[in-house]
């Protein structure tokens, strides 16, 4: 086909190269000239105080990786990725299987669970955090009613729970997402094969492993994955809740970044950081995009 402009005839491929042009300019002018302009700054002593710089080559980055901050940064980053991502993928399937049932009531139950998902995720913050809050907080206000405690804990205020109270926010905040999507793919199961296996003599939960599973293979391998690239990314409720402490037990490259850039003023590190950090998300995005290329 053919299209007149101006007296002249583009062809369809010049037509769609055009069209192409507008994303194309959004995208090096948004996302890829930042990109490239961090990885260039990673190999600069660049600071928000000073405004001369030098190249310093892999200076950097052979001080970050010599930093044993930077490797407790990178264990509690896979400590929360990993929780963050199983501990609501869990309660998400447990959950969509119940709704699933199709019982009086389950699609206002649905409803009512996606109701945290559109809260914003700074006020989810402030809302956990009142609640583990060690002085007036409403769990420690609960234990203390009950007589499992005898003084108020200082649930954020400690490095052994402070992580695992952002993970539970965390897990709040994301159960309905996951829930969403594994009922989708729960409701892509054969109903006809589920109950020939119970004529068989099958029990609940060999029909779960045996069909279940593998039926939702692909949406579960995406899920996860998206899950773990987004926890990887995830800022703001570490943020909002303990700001990476106490003792850095709450910092992940998320805020080892904003930390470094915007407290510390060295905006070189932070951008080594940043590219490790980069490096470790497009591991998973290319294992996200395989899966989706092998499911098409």
């Amino acid at each position: 086909m053919k299209h007149i402009k101006n007296g002249g005839r583009f062809t369809d491929r010049q037509v769609g190269f055009l069209l192409v042009v507008p994303g194309l300019a959004v995208f090096a002018a948004i996302i890829l000239y930042p990109f490239v302009d961090a990885i260039l700054m990673s190999f600069t002593d660049r600071s928000l105080m000073f405004p001369d710089w030098d190249w310093v080559g892999l200076q950097n980055y052979i001080s970050v990786l010599k930093d044993p901050y930077f490797g407790k940064t990178l264990l509690t980053t896979a400590l929360f990725v990993v929780m963050a991502t199983a501990l609501p993928f869990t309660l998400g399937f447990i959950w969509a299987i119940l709704l699933n049932q199709g019982f009086r009531g389950s699609e206002l139950l649905r409803g009512i669970t996606l109701v945290n998902w559109i809260v914003p995720g700074i006020a989810i913050g402030f809302l956990w955090s009142w609640i583990f809050n060690g002085q007036y907080g409403v769990l420690n206000a609960m234990l203390l009613k009950l007589g499992l405690i005898d003084q108020g804990i200082a649930w954020m205020g400690q490095t052994q729970t402070a992580l695992l109270c952002v993970v539970i926010a965390r897990t709040w905040q994301m159960l309905p997402w996951y829930m969403a999507f594994l009922l989708g793919g729960l409701q892509g199961v054969s109903f006809d094969q589920i109950e020939a296996a119970r004529i068989d003599g099958a029990n609940n939960w060999q029909v779960f492993t045996h069909i279940v599973v593998p039926s939702m293979r692909s949406i579960v391998t995406l899920v996860l994955i998206l899950g773990t690239v987004g926890n990887l990314q995830h800022f703001d409720l570490p943020w909002t809740m303990a700001q990476g402490g106490p003792a850095r037990a709450t910092t992940t490259l998320s805020i080892e970044v904003y930390t470094t850039a915007f407290k510390n003023w060295d905006m070189g590190k932070a951008a080594t950081v940043g590219a490790i950090w980069a490096v470790l998300l497009a591991c998973f995005s290319f294992v996200y995009l395989r899966q989706v290329n092998e499911s098409d």
